[in-house]
Formats: structure tokens, sequence, C-alpha cells
């Protein structure tokens, strides 16, 4: 055989073999909103190859809104999407089955303008308070369990609501329209930012409900076979989440790189949505889930089935923990 004969089946070879490489390289396929501020961590996680470096690649999807990843998933699309652990408890309840690895706290508050006389829930009878997320938003019903124990006032029957998109929210409650707000964490950071100032954080009424404030809420939601069959997939997953939060919350150059990225006009709203994700980071370590048994319990009782359908109770295994 000429040398040239061999340079080519050489080359060849080699070709094969780095295109074996790449095609054993796991691929994870992520559904998320388009515009939400998971697309912070998982842009770290691309940026600083925290993906290939715990053996996969993440493939992100935007799409236009949270019901379209789950379709994306539920119909084999997606293998990777952002939810609340109470809709997969829900989900494993009805037979599907799906983990949850956390990803964020979701710390959140009733705002009231800068001006309001408000000092407690009480106050607020015969007000008008706009809410992002609809009648069944988690931290309106925790809100309303709180206003119930501490002051006997139903928050409910006693105020005017208002149901709208955050940004709708957002728009009429800094232009001075609504008595009180209540958003996803992002639009409250920057409501805080526009002079608005919290009355009741969601955090301080879930611990006078005896929940516990560490309990994550939202995360990345798999499918279990993918963590029967491949567990070291979806535990790279969470060690690559991981590895971005932990740059997140001690790296100013970072924040500072995504800054184009946050829609943050002034740098007050910079300064509060990196303050707002750095506390909602959910401590490292494996879910409580007796603690979560209790939240659930609590959200069956308010929300009822058009919350938590079947899942009366936790289901088993809805938590992805370390070494499972």
């Amino acid at each position: 055989m000429s040398f040239m004969k061999v340079l080519r089946s050489s080359a060849v070879a080699l070709v094969a073999l780095t295109g074996a490489a790449w095609a054993e390289t796991p691929v994870l396929r992520a559904a998320v909103l388009q515009y939400g501020t998971v697309n912070w961590e998982l842009d770290v996680i691309k940026h600083n190859e925290f993906d290939t470096r715990n053996g996969f690649s993440l493939e992100v999807q935007g799409v236009a809104g949270g019901s379209a990843a789950k379709v994306a998933f539920q119909g084999g699309e997606a293998d990777v999407i952002v939810s609340d652990w109470l809709w997969v408890a829900r989900q494993r309840a009805a037979g599907k089955d799906f983990v949850f690895i956390p990803y964020s706290r979701a710390v959140g508050a009733l705002m009231v303008p800068a001006d309001s006389d408000a000092q407690s829930l009480a106050d607020l009878k015969g007000a008008k308070i706009g809410i992002a997320g609809g009648p069944l938003d988690k931290s309106w019903l925790i809100l309303q369990a709180y206003a119930e124990q501490e002051y006997g006032f139903d928050l409910q029957a006693e105020t005017e609501q208002v149901f709208g998109a955050p940004p709708l929210i957002f728009k009429t409650a800094i232009k001075g329209d609504l008595d009180g707000a209540i958003n996803f964490w992002h639009f409250l950071a920057k409501m805080e930012a526009g002079g608005m100032k919290p009355l009741v954080s969601v955090d301080q009424a879930a611990e006078a409900l005896g929940l516990d404030t560490q309990t994550p809420l939202l995360g990345y939601v798999l499918r279990g076979e993918m963590l029967r069959d491949n567990p070291e997939l979806v535990q790279a997953m969470a060690t690559a989440s991981r590895n971005a939060k932990d740059l997140l919350a001690s790296d100013e150059a970072e924040w500072d790189r995504l800054r184009p990225r946050m829609n943050a006009s002034t740098d007050a709203q910079f300064d509060a949505l990196k303050a707002g994700f750095r506390a909602g980071i959910p401590a490292a370590g494996p879910v409580d889930e007796k603690a979560a048994a209790k939240m659930l319990d609590l959200m069956a009782r308010l929300g009822g089935e058009d919350l938590v359908g079947k899942a009366q109770e936790l289901p088993e295994g809805v938590f992805v923990q370390p070494g499972s």
C-alpha cells in the first residue's frame, strides 16, 4: 500500500473515531420560556462549558410559554423543561413518571406603592391587587392563608383582584394603578427598583404557616425513565446547574457578561435582579421531603384538584436526590 493510501486510510479512521465520539456524547434538549430568567443559568452553563465538562451537550430551545414547553416535553420533543415540583407531583399522581431537580426557591412578595399607608395585609380591605399567574398562583394562595391565620382577614373576598400577564401587572403597578401586586420574582425586583416596597414577603407568610422557606419551588423536570436508564446523565445536569449557581453566587464579572440579556434598563434594576437571583438559589443537598409534603398538603387544601390534581399527598420519587 502506498504512503498516500495509508495516509488517506488513517484520515478516514480518525474522522470515523471522532464522529463516533461525538455521537456518544449525550444531548439534553431544554425547552424553556424564551425570555425567562432560567436562560441566565443556561447561558452560564453553555458559556463555561459546564455541560461538556460534565459529559453531555445542552441544547436550549426558546418557546413562547410554559404550556408550550410542557407540550414539547410530553410529546418527546424536549428532554428538560422548567416547572414547579407541585406540577411534577400532580403528574406522578396521574401516572406520569417525571422527576424534579431543584433550580430556584422563587422568592416573592406582595408589593405596594412607595406612598402606601398599608402596614399589613389587613390594611388592604377594598384594595385592587394585581396578580400574575392566575387565581391558583402559589404566592397568592399562601398570602391568603397567612391573612386568614394572622388577621382573620379574607384577602380574596375583601379585595378586588386583577389577573394578567407578568409584564402587564408590572406596568400597571409601576404606573400607580394598583394598590398592591404579586408578580414573578424578576418583575418584583424591577418594581422595588422602581420605588415600590414589599408589604409582606412570601417567605414571611410561609414561615408563619409552618412551612420550610428553604424548600425549592422551581426546577428542571426530566423523565423518570432517564433517571433509571442513565442516572449519570441526570446527575450531570444537576452538577452543571450547581456549577453555574456557584459561579453566579460569587462572580461579579459573570453577571456583567450576562447583563445584555437581562433586560435591565437601569443599574438599580440590574442590582435588584442580581440580588433576587442569588436570594433564590436553593441550598445544595437533598430536598426535605417531609417539608415538601407539608407544603403540598397546604396547596391541596387551598387550591384543590384544580391545582394538585389527585396528588393529595407527596408521591414517591418526585425529587432527584444526590446519588439517586
